[in-house]
């Protein structure tokens, strides 16, 4: 695995409280992490960066030796 397979996004819940989501790879998947038994409320900024995370997953499914498609 890539070093960095793993990334967090900040964003809030529905009563405004501070949470995660974390974007990480598992084998050739890419699995999302939502605050547990929240919804994920994101900023434009928030929403970009979670845009990024995903993309660098994709990449890191990628370069992975056990991808196939």
């Amino acid at each position: 695995m890539a070093p960095r397979d793993e990334w967090s996004v900040g964003c809030r819940d529905l009563a405004g409280r501070r949470r995660d989501v974390t974007v990480f790879v598992s084998s050739d998947k890419i699995v999302l992490v939502a605050p547990p038994g929240e919804a994920a409320v994101l900023g434009p900024l928030d929403v970009g960066r979670l845009r990024a995370a995903l993309r660098d997953a994709v990449v890191a499914v990628a370069e992975h030796p056990d991808h196939s498609e």
